[in-house]
């Protein structure tokens, strides 16, 4: 039975009921059917207007967000820090207020996951993350919906995660995985460990799905019997400083062919850009199992599902 979620907000997949997520999954189906038939505009958001907020840099989330609402009817208007007054001083909850008068919803892309809370209790319209520093739902939710496409399920697969355990992919590949069912390894050097927070909600959603949550140091052992393995950067966006330090700790977590092996079947994930000879090698990345393109392609799909559901 559908359910609505007009004027909710995403801020994590951990907000989501398993009915929503399913109808995110379903909504994306349809229209990426639609698209590949030849469907370029379904009108169902006409004379809506999306304001897209970047205080980082992006490729995929911008291109993506700013073709759905285009490819839904309506329009986006894209604001970086420095075309608007938060640059100088204006209150988030300010920003929120006028911006609710003018728009029928807000994706931002920010440093600080509060600015997405405190958007999202002072905004009348929904307001969907983007990416945080926290969380990155909607790439995580592309990539649920992506394996299953590939693989089926995705309850009762395992995913293992392989890097930086304390980084907004991994909490959010926690959310998504324990929401739907799904088991997943965080397989990290020690001292990056996810957020306890994050941990505590993602093992009561595990709780009620039947999942399991496991963190490893040793990744040999825990590919083993992985259906998924994925990767992210060891350095994010803010953390160039601390590249050298992370990248001798975390090389011996490199997803490599030798690493892919030991998890026959499997394929791989990275939510892109990958820095490649670092966590993942070009032979992962170009091999038949890498799913890396499809999971971009279905940002669009996804995020046009959630924009129509949500506006």
């Amino acid at each position: 039975m559908a359910v609505n979620m007009k004027g909710k907000s995403l801020l994590t997949i951990h907000d989501l009921t398993l009915e929503e997520v399913e109808q995110i999954f379903d909504t994306a189906r349809t229209l990426k059917l639609e698209r590949m038939m030849g469907k370029l505009i379904n009108p169902i958001l006409s004379g809506k207007t999306l304001a897209m907020i970047f205080e980082k840099a992006s490729t995929r989330t911008r291109m993506s967000f700013e073709l759905a609402i285009h490819e839904l009817g309506g329009h986006p208007v894209y604001l970086s820090s420095k075309d608007m007054q938060i640059g100088r001083g204006e209150t988030i909850a300010d920003t929120a207020r006028v911006l609710s008068r003018y728009v029928h919803g807000i994706e931002a892309r920010v440093f600080e996951h509060d600015k997405l809370v405190q958007m999202a209790k002072y905004g009348s319209v929904p307001i969907v993350n983007g990416l945080s520093d926290l969380t990155h739902p909607c790439q995580v939710l592309a990539d649920l919906f992506t394996v299953q496409e590939k693989l089926g399920g995705p309850a009762g697969l395992k995913l293992v995660y392989m890097g930086d355990g304390s980084n907004n992919m991994a909490h959010s590949l926690l959310y998504g995985c324990a929401k739907v069912g799904m088991d997943i390894t965080i397989c990290t050097p020690q001292g990056y460990l996810p957020n306890e927070e994050v941990m505590k909600n993602a093992q009561a959603d595990a709780d009620a799905s039947g999942s399991t949550i496991e963190i490893s140091y040793d990744p040999q052992t825990a590919v083993a019997d992985a259906d998924v393995i994925y990767t992210d950067v060891w350095a994010s966006m803010g953390q160039e400083e601390e590249h050298a330090k992370r990248v001798k700790e975390m090389m011996p977590f490199q997803v490599n062919a030798a690493l892919m092996a030991k998890a026959e079947g499997a394929i791989f994930m990275h939510c892109l850009p990958a820095h490649r000879g670092e966590e993942v090698t070009d032979e992962v990345c170009d091999a038949p199992y890498s799913v890396i393109f499809d999971e971009a392609e279905n940002r669009l799909h996804v995020q046009k599902a959630i924009l129509a559901l949500l506006m």
